[in-house]
């Protein structure tokens, strides 16, 4: 009978100690989520429910490849934008519980609303399906998109000849490109490579293949001294052009209340990095330097004049002197814009 009396009270205190780590992880859980929206900066303190920190012997917070025991919004753990971690607790009663979450991070200042009127127009071919986007002097450069009519051209501003064009092979899905110096530097979406090019003739000089952590190409730009990449996250990628294969370092995209990824065409102007957002009227102006939004172009009027489909969205950013030039996939129009 005794031993009965026992087995029971142990049982008793172990459905006691479970019901008691479920409701830790579930206040925990419910924290998590009503901070989704709200956010954090830089600096915060994540002020962990009262229950959790009640039975909590100590709590770390894992990102995969490293783990910190402080519940400070740390940029040497965090990155601007989404992060997935997973709260590891060790309770008072001896065992470990996990949660994963994802904590949002925000810049402090407010994204600035930029504004620009439209001050001239120019033709574009719609057959091009542009996925990059450049002028130097007089002349676009542009890559173009699509398995089977993916190529590399070039032509003047005001007219849709091309002077020189390289045709891809039908299995390649070309993506953004860039200038650098006297050549041109081409993304592929899925081919886990890129293409260098010699500026005057489009001739094709060599291949590069991806650093691992890029999974796909998508926008290319040139700081004058390094490539920036986009993979359709939230990361930007600086490489060495003189070796693409390795990242030299990455910073991650957000805004005061908004978390940005598709990055898609850059290009880079005076000492900012302007971004197209994948099937969203919008460009960014970011900081190279930590990945902070400071300003934002909406292009809504632009885009609903040249948009009849899912595909034919804006995508194409280059600088006229001050002035910008955008454009989209299979667009027939180049706007010229002046900032304000």
């Amino acid at each position: 009978m005794k031993n009965k009396i026992l087995i029971g009270f142990a049982a008793l205190m172990l459905l006691s100690a479970c019901k008691k780590d479920d409701k830790i992880l579930s206040s925990l859980a419910d924290f998590n989520y009503s901070m989704e929206t709200k956010g954090y900066n830089f600096g915060d303190k994540l002020n962990l429910p009262q229950e959790v920190m009640d039975n909590a012997e100590s709590i770390s917070i894992s990102f995969g490849d490293k783990e910190t025991t402080s519940l400070v919004v740390d940029s040497r753990y965090f990155t601007l934008g989404d992060n997935a971690v997973t709260f590891v607790i060790k309770t008072k009663g001896g065992e470990t519980l996990n949660q994963d979450a994802t904590i949002n991070v925000f810049t402090k200042v407010p994204v600035q609303n930029l504004t620009y009127n439209v001050v001239a127009e120019y033709p574009h071919n719609p057959s091009n399906f542009v996925q990059g986007f450049q002028l130097e002097g007089n002349t676009v450069y542009e890559s173009d998109g699509q398995n089977g009519s993916s190529q590399i051209l070039k032509y003047n501003l005001g007219d849709t000849t091309p002077i020189a064009a390289t045709k891809q092979a039908e299995d390649v899905f070309s993506e953004g490109s860039t200038i650098v110096g006297d050549k041109i530097f081409q993304l592929t979406w899925q081919n886990k490579k890129g293409f260098v090019y010699d500026k005057a003739s489009l001739k094709l000089l060599s291949e590069f293949p991806y650093p691992d952590v890029m999974g796909e190409g998508w926008g290319l730009t040139f700081d004058g001294k390094n490539l920036i990449a986009s993979d359709g996250t939230k990361n930007l990628y600086f490489l060495n052009p003189s070796d693409p294969s390795k990242v030299v370092r990455y910073i991650s995209v957000a805004g005061n209340s908004e978390i940005y990824d598709q990055l898609n065409e850059l290009e880079y102007y005076q000492g900012f990095i302007y971004a197209n957002v994948w099937q969203k009227p919008i460009i960014l102006k970011i900081n190279p330097a930590n990945g902070e939004v400071i300003g934002k172009f909406d292009f809504t009027t632009i885009a609903k004049a040249n948009t009849k489909g899912s595909d034919d969205v804006l995508n194409g950013i280059a600088f006229k002197g001050d002035n910008m030039l955008v454009t989209g996939k299979n667009w027939s129009k180049i706007y010229e814009i002046a900032i304000k």
